[in-house]
């Protein structure tokens, strides 16, 4: 053996195990925004719901709702300005030729189970690199996992399980509890490192199961963007519900001097209707080169 994880097997130390480690607030800010239209989506998410190394974050997106061009965007723009980042796109259930575009893209680790694929095989996958990640921040790197989608996660969990109790929307608790293991073990970690998840959840698909999915990781993570469906249909991207978006404790992601400023914008937003808002945004954005830009102007 001449090496582990990388590291020369002199110099190699066993790590402190992962449930070991101890989870903090995030406070160092995921960098989304570049030049160019290609990164008007991110920037919006960098003022109203700012991502975290160690975040729990959730894309809330109905059908077509502009969720998967989204997530490239901001798998790009990760791999753009953080380089030192671990990045991992996990696709479940997905179609072939999505897996294949993710590939030719993004540049990044990606690993999938497609939708011909048993549902056993689609937990399989996403605890191998659920368990990958882990041992990548046992040794103090920064990973950062992209996952589509939650929703399917879970139904893979579900489908995987043989006998027991079923809950409501025929969903099992043994499932939905594996998710949110899943889910939960994002964190930053105070001896360095951090593994950060921003996960798709579907919502408005008419199904129940879905629908149970959704309530059940409703409100455990700590940032959420939410997508909505009639935006959506009026061609505004990102159509993103500034009112029902944003991430807690973000004043830990801002400079003092810089969060005041975002403060301002985003209640100025809140007074308009939920279009107005988004494009009124997205005009000034294209108005400015950088966000900084932007909150020294203001919005116009």
């Amino acid at each position: 053996m001449i090496e582990v994880e990388g590291i020369p097997i002199a110099d190699y130390h066993v790590p402190k195990d992962f449930d070991r480690l101890t989870p903090l607030f995030p406070d160092q800010r995921i960098h989304l925004e570049g030049e160019g239209n290609d990164f008007l989506g991110v920037r919006v998410i960098d003022l109203i719901a700012p991502l975290g190394k160690g975040q729990r974050g959730l894309i809330v997106a109905p059908p077509r709702g502009g969720k998967t061009i989204l997530l490239k965007q901001i798998a790009r723009a990760i791999r753009h300005n953080h380089p030192e980042a671990e990045l991992v796109i996990l696709l479940l259930d997905e179609r072939p030729e999505e897996v294949t575009d993710f590939e030719e893209t993004v540049g990044a680790q990606v690993f999938a189970s497609t939708f011909d694929e048993s549902p056993r095989r689609h937990a399989q996958v996403a605890d191998l690199v659920l368990e990958r990640a882990k041992r990548r921040v046992e040794l103090g790197k920064d990973v950062i996992l992209l996952l589509d989608s939650l929703t399917r996660l879970a139904r893979g969990h579900n489908s995987a399980m043989q006998g027991g109790p079923i809950g409501s929307g025929g969903v099992s608790p043994v499932a939905l509890q594996k998710s949110r293991k899943f889910f939960g073990t994002a964190r930053n970690v105070e001896e360095g490192g951090s593994l950060t998840i921003l996960a798709t959840a579907l919502v408005e698909t008419e199904s129940r199961l879905d629908d149970v999915v959704f309530e059940e990781f409703k409100g455990t993570g700590n940032m959420e963007v939410r997508l909505d469906r009639e935006l959506a249909e009026r061609r505004v991207f990102p159509a993103i519900h500034i009112p029902q978006s944003g991430t807690r404790n973000d004043d830990r992601l801002y400079h003092p001097d810089e969060f005041l400023k975002v403060v301002d914008i985003r209640r100025q937003l809140a007074q308009q209707p939920i279009g107005d808002a988004i494009e009124s945004l997205l005009t000034n954005l294209r108005a400015t080169k950088t966000n900084a830009e932007l909150l020294l102007r203001g919005l116009r």
